[in-house]
């Protein structure tokens, strides 16, 4: 049974005069299928924290010029209201299906409320937006991306003048004002042609900043043969001339996975986090011979690495990545004599707790923050404001996304792509590789193991109950032991967090064993997320401490699965 409310708000759609024709006939169609109408109606597609992100089509709850426009009209009036509309607002847009258009749209209301636009000419990774937008002095910055979604989605992620995400009090102020628009008549629209939209490129700019971070300039590293996968998005516009301009060779690239295609054709998930979406960038390294192999997902903010070692491909984690960066610029600054004076690594608190001891061994600062790039991008631009704060090196976040450098505030996976290759490349001057190297980092700190696990919850209202309701009862009913391990601390998030974070709806359970339980709702999709750590110091072998942690890991999901599903 569909509710009258729902039925009002479809028949609204239908009545105004302002939508267009496709976009009505859409909805009349989903008049016969109660399913799909309720869950493209039932609510408003929340202007959150991070913008918008959700499934495309008709209806309030689905990303559409609409909705996009709506977004954007309140994005305008906070500008208006607190910012400089003549420093304007940048707009870039990656591969997927209605990006550019939705792009187009930003720009025409932005235009329409006399703000300047910088509009890129062609499609862009989201990190290149967040320099832009630093590096054009403009007000705010607008990416059209849902990352790494499914290709039924699509998101509008806002950036504020310092590159980063916006975070309060900015997100809480453009979210007011989003809410404010209750009417299409309320929009300001202009024309696509207004000398206010300025098309835009900055990529020599974006390419010389991502240069100035080598480690080793000057020297030529085309021995290492690299493949290089796009996953159909955005990355394939720069990563082949990064890596020639830190003297690599052209990269050999995934042919099948090159060319930006919003289908994502050979992958259903386009996440270098999934072994499906490298299963075509592995068959490239071993047919090519190549030493690693780098994907970016559709975006171009994620990087994903395949190491080949001893013969056979090896793919490396998020965590694992973190911990090879994280060491090998620390270790390359001390040995250069050029580590910075208060030099600082940033991670989340999902993130791998390695990074904590090798900041350690290296007497640097290593802090937590909540999951979220935009919250190291906010310690970045915290310490620049005060005199004697912390020198930013390297930020993390296990998703497979990592910053070096303050030329951005988001994660870049083109200088991650840089920086991995320029690692593989020292490896192999020596006969080694990234595994070798990971494997002397677990000898001089003990293994670290992770795993993450997602419950999946169906699309839409429901989902999101079930979600809360898990939740709800955790909460009233918390673990005493978690695969036979005593719980010896739990925190919750909503009541209170260490080191003045956020609160947050994340819960934390720590074991006698030194495991490490994380979980929390994703923001962007309905599922709920596992993050499970364990620790040993004593091996007599590598194999045997990743032996070791990977039982503990196998348990502890199986109870958390027993106990949550």
């Amino acid at each position: 049974m569909v509710p009258e409310a729902i039925f009002k708000r479809a028949r609204a759609w239908l009545d105004e005069s302002s939508y267009d024709e496709n976009t009505k006939a859409e909805v009349r169609n989903l008049l016969n299928h109660p399913d799909q109408l309720i869950d493209a109606f039932f609510t408003d597609l929340s202007f959150g924290t991070g913008g918008l992100r959700g499934v495309m089509g008709a209806g309030t709850n689905r990303m559409n010029i609409y909705t996009v426009r709506k977004a954007t009209q309140g994005l305008a009036r906070y500008i208006l209201k607190k910012g400089s509309p003549s420093a304007g607002v940048v707009i870039g847009y990656d591969s997927r299906h209605h990006s550019a258009e939705f792009a187009q749209e930003t720009a025409k209301v932005l235009a329409g409320n006399g703000i300047k636009v910088y509009l890129l000419k062609e499609l862009r990774p989201t990190p290149y937006v967040s320099f832009a937008t630093r590096h054009l002095k403009a007000e705010a910055g607008v990416m059209i991306t849902a990352s790494h979604n499914p290709k039924e989605y699509n998101g509008y992620k806002v950036f504020w003048q310092d590159g980063g995400q916006v975070v309060p009090p900015h997100d809480t102020g453009i979210i007011a004002e989003v809410n404010a628009i209750s009417s299409p008549s309320q929009v300001k629209l202009a024309n696509i042609k207004d000398p206010l939209i300025h098309l835009t490129e900055v990529d020599n700019a974006y390419l010389e900043a991502l240069s100035c971070l080598q480690h080793f300039p000057g020297e030529d590293h085309s021995a290492l043969k690299i493949s290089y996968s796009s996953l159909h998005g955005t990355g394939i516009t720069l990563m082949p001339q990064a890596l020639q301009r830190w003297g690599f060779s052209k990269p050999h690239l995934v042919a099948s996975q090159a060319d930006p295609d919003g289908d994502f054709p050979t992958v259903h998930f386009p996440n270098p986090e999934y072994p499906e979406a490298l299963k075509s960038g592995i068959e490239d390294l071993v047919k090519n011979g190549s030493d690693i192999l780098i994907a970016t997902d559709p975006d171009a903010d994620r990087l994903g690495v395949v190491a080949h070692h001893q013969g056979k491909p090896v793919t490396l984690t998020g965590n694992e990545q973190a911990a090879l960066a994280a060491y090998f610029i620390c270790d390359t600054l001390t040995k250069q004599k050029k580590m910075p004076p208060q030099g600082a690594l940033v991670t989340t608190i999902v993130t791998t707790e390695l990074l904590k001891h090798i900041a350690q061994a290296y007497q640097i600062a290593c802090f937590e923050v909540l999951t979220g790039f935009k919250y190291i991008g906010e310690k970045i631009h915290e310490w620049e404001q005060k005199p004697g704060g912390y020198n930013f090196l390297f930020g993390a976040e296990e998703s497979y996304g990592y910053l070096m450098g303050t030329y951005a505030r988001d994660k870049d996976a083109m200088i991650a792509g840089c920086l991995f290759a320029e690692i593989a490349a020292k490896m192999k001057e020596q006969g080694k590789t990234l595994v070798d190297l990971l494997e002397e980092i677990y000898r001089k700190f003990g293994i670290f193991r992770e795993k993450q696990y997602s419950l999946t919850f169906e699309e839409g209202k429901k989902g999101l109950d079930n979600i809360r309701l898990l939740l709800e009862n955790l909460r009233k009913n918390p673990p005493a032991a978690l695969g036979g391990q005593k719980v010896i601390a739990k925190e919750d998030f909503l009541k209170g967090t260490p080191e003045n974070l956020p609160r947050s709806d994340v819960l934390l359970y720590r074991l006698e064993d030194q495991s490490k339980i994380i979980i929390r709702p994703s923001g962007t999709e309905p599922k709920l997320k596992l993050y499970l750590s364990a620790h040993t110091p004593k091996f007599s072998s590598v194999q045997e401490g990743l032996n070791i942690c990977n039982t503990r890991l196998d348990h502890l999901l199986a109870a958390l699965k027993q106990m949550l599903v």
